[in-house]
C-alpha cells in the first residue's frame, strides 16, 4: 500500500517541478495519467471548474505570481482537487455577496465570516474526518468576507475584498475536496 503511495507522491513533485518551469513559457495545463494515479496542475481553474457561476460582469484578476490554480491527484489510496481563481468587478461587495449567498445555498448552509485571512479556515490536515461541517474562525474583524458551505473535505469558499470601495470588489473562489480512499471525486 505504501508504495503506490511513495510512487504517487514522487510523480507529484516531479511533475510539479516540470509544471513550474513550463508555466513560465506558456500557459498550457500538466496532466499524468499512470495505473498508480492522475495528476492535473494547470492555471485552467474558474468559477466553473470550482461548482459556481461566475458573477456577471466579472473579469479574471491578475497578479505577479497569484495565477488561479487548478490542481488535481487521484490514486486509489487518496484525492484532492483544488481549484482557485480570483476576480474583480466594478460592483460593490455587497452585490456580490447577494449573488454568491444564492448560488452558494445548493450545497447546503452558507456561512458567513469576517477575518483577515481567506485561507486560514479551510482545513487541510492530514486525518481522515472530512466530514466536520466548516465553521468561521478568528476574530471575526478583519477586512474579507467569506461566504462557506460544505465540510473540510468537501467545501466551497468565496472570499470577498474590498480595500477601497470606489474601486469595486476583488473575489476569489476556492473548492476543495479531498478523500482518504477510493470513491469519486
Amino acid at each position: 500500500m505504501f508504495r503506490p503511495l511513495a510512487v504517487s507522491v514522487v510523480l507529484a513533485a516531479a511533475s510539479f517541478a516540470a509544471f513550474a518551469q513550463q508555466s513560465d513559457k506558456d500557459d498550457k495545463a500538466f496532466d499524468v495519467r499512470s495505473s498508480v494515479g492522475d495528476l492535473h496542475v494547470g492555471k485552467d481553474a474558474d468559477a466553473q471548474k470550482a461548482g459556481l457561476p461566475l458573477y456577471p460582469g466579472a473579469r479574471p484578476y491578475r497578479e505577479k505570481d497569484n495565477d488561479p490554480l487548478n490542481f488535481g491527484i487521484f490514486t486509489e489510496a487518496f484525492g484532492l482537487k483544488l481549484v482557485v481563481a480570483k476576480y474583480e468587478t466594478d460592483d460593490p461587495p455587497a452585490k456580490v455577496l447577494d449573488f454568491y449567498r444564492d448560488k452558494m445555498r445548493k450545497y447546503g448552509k452558507v456561512l458567513e465570516c469576517r477575518g483577515d485571512d481567506d485561507t486560514k479556515d479551510v482545513h487541510t490536515g492530514d486525518d481522515d474526518d472530512t466530514s466536520k461541517p466548516l465553521k468561521c474562525e478568528g476574530d471575526n474583524k478583519g477586512p474579507v468576507r467569506e461566504l462557506k458551505v460544505g465540510t473540510e473535505g468537501n467545501a466551497h469558499v468565496v472570499a470577498i475584498e474590498n480595500p477601497d470601495s470606489s474601486k469595486g470588489t476583488t473575489f476569489a473562489i476556492v473548492y476543495l475536496h479531498r478523500r482518504g480512499k477510493s470513491g469519486d471525486l
